[in-house]
């Protein structure tokens, strides 16, 4: 993607939390979306809800992903061809594709955040909200404040139906990024939702 690094990864959130709750009140909220590796937000609305994962988006050059192809198949160690990749298949919400070319970039490569960052971004526009949290988690062993993995962390413990937990990484991240609109926006959905759900874990 050709962003700034904010995963990630569109969304909408709570896969699987409170459903009843969800099904009669959330379209009364604007949904927060999963960033990117520069900081724009990923194509589909997937934090909040299931994402589609087999139909593409219209718009992706097929010769620019052949040519990539190209590039990755002629160099099994062109970790900046796999990326790419991902990136313009993240970019048109082709998640499996992109989920692919991510861990081959990462196999060649492990250490790279922003790579692992998107990667979980993708897989919780998936519907795999414990799979990205678990790459997110990895970038923050590394990098405690590292901004878009907190950011989707939350996205992903929204979707597992954790919202305290969620509303307890955000604090942490508005104490870093205060002015930041996309952090205040969740964090008051997020308190939003914790407080009609009682506040619990």
């Amino acid at each position: 993607m050709r962003r700034d690094t904010l995963v990630f990864t569109a969304a909408g959130i709570v896969f699987g939390f409170v459903l009843g709750y969800m099904a009669a009140n959330w379209g009364l909220m604007p949904q927060p979306i999963p960033l990117g590796p520069a900081g724009t937000a990923s194509a589909t609305p997937a934090a909040f809800a299931p994402a589609e994962t087999t139909t593409p988006t219209a718009g992706v050059d097929p010769n620019e992903v052949r040519a990539l192809e190209s590039l990755a198949a002629r160099d099994p160690r062109d970790a900046a061809a796999r990326i790419e990749l991902g990136n313009l298949l993240m970019d048109h919400k082709r998640w499996e594709e992109a989920i692919r070319w991510y861990r081959e970039a990462l196999a060649l490569n492990p250490a790279q955040p922003n790579v692992i960052t998107d990667l979980g971004a993708c897989l919780v526009d998936s519907g795999h909200p414990a799979e990205g949290l678990a790459e997110f988690e990895k970038v923050l062993q590394q990098d405690p404040n590292h901004r878009n993995a907190l950011y989707n962390k939350a996205i992903a413990l929204m979707q597992l139906g954790k919202p305290a937990e969620a509303a307890d990484v955000l604090e942490n991240l508005m104490k870093r990024h205060p002015e930041d609109p996309q952090v205040q926006t969740l964090r008051a959905q997020v308190q939003t939702l914790r407080a009609s759900s009682g506040g619990g874990r």
